[in-house]
């Protein structure tokens, strides 16, 4: 008995020993710790870690930040950051020393979590502080004198210039009389092909100013064509704008006037005759392709 009773008394005094030990081993786990380097210097990386000892992911209430405030030996904030714990609990930031860290001394780290807080200081050696140098000032750029305003010429009396009568123009000092320019455009014709650039239209302006308008007789003709022309062509031309049929047929029956005008190029016009001869011939021949053929088509038809 005496055997037994020691052995049970032996085994209740470890039991008692190792409960306290396991006790006072979980009564040292803080809530919310926080450690970090004891001195930094200007430059250097400073860093603050901790383990928060109820954090669960789970659990919307215990998955918070970790908030982080620095305050300098005067009292003033002078970092502030937010961390979250690993699934462990664990939490660590770092950065730069310097910024707004300047003054030596001991400054405060504090951490929060929910209702927990801790705290704990680091020394740091200051910064530099240098001011930066000062801008020289520009040099100053003294202003150009004003130039001196030249005198002013007085105007030479302009000479009295003749004033011409209608049909003269003034050349030279002189009143002579106005040259005969080309005729205007050829409204229809342009609607018809589309463009002044149009190689009909070019053509048809060859004839009249290099041929019709170099004699006497010409010129005298289209002056009294032009009169008779511009009366309705313009409205002609806008219609052919209008109605896009309408221009196809005008273009088809422009396209023998076009024939016919041809065989004046090919003609040696030297005198006032030989062109009143061509063109009474072109005429003609126009009278016979556009009214007598089409009259005798229609009577041999009925």
């Amino acid at each position: 008995m005496k055997l037994s009773g020691k052995f049970f008394l032996a085994f209740l005094s470890l039991s008692l020993l190792s409960y306290g030990i396991s006790g006072a081993a979980y009564a040292s786990v803080e809530p919310l710790s926080v450690i970090t380097e004891e001195f930094y210097a200007e430059g250097n990386t400073i860093t603050i870690s901790g383990h928060v000892k109820d954090f669960d992911t789970s659990d919307p209430q215990k998955s918070m930040d970790v908030t982080i405030t620095i305050t300098a030996p005067n009292g003033n904030l002078v970092r502030v950051d937010q961390v979250s714990p690993n699934s462990d609990g664990d939490y660590s930031a770092s950065f730069k020393a310097g910024g707004m860290m300047k003054d030596v001394g001991d400054y405060t780290v504090k951490v929060k979590w929910g209702p927990q807080s801790n705290q704990t200081e680091f020394q740091y050696g200051g910064s530099s502080g240098a001011p930066a140098p000062e801008a020289e000032p520009a040099p100053k750029v003294e202003p150009e004198p004003e130039a001196e305003p030249e005198p002013e010429v007085e105007p030479e009396p302009e000479a009295t210039q003749p004033v011409c009568g209608p049909g003269t123009v003034l050349k030279n000092g002189l009143c002579v009389a106005e040259q005969q320019q080309g005729g205007g455009g050829c409204l229809i014709a342009t609607a018809a092909f589309g463009s002044e650039l149009a190689p009909q239209i070019q053509f048809l302006r060859e004839i009249r100013d290099n041929t019709v308008l170099q004699t006497q007789s010409g010129s005298t003709f289209m002056t009294g064509f032009n009169q008779f022309y511009y009366s309705f062509s313009p409205t002609i031309a806008d219609y052919e704008r209008e109605n896009p049929a309408f221009k196809e047929a005008v273009k088809l029956t422009l396209t023998p006037l076009l024939t016919s005008l041809t065989l004046l190029q090919y003609a040696d016009i030297d005198s006032e005759s030989e062109m009143l001869g061509y063109g009474i011939g072109v005429i003609l021949l126009n009278i016979g392709m556009y009214f007598v053929a089409p009259a005798v088509l229609i009577m041999t038809v009925r």
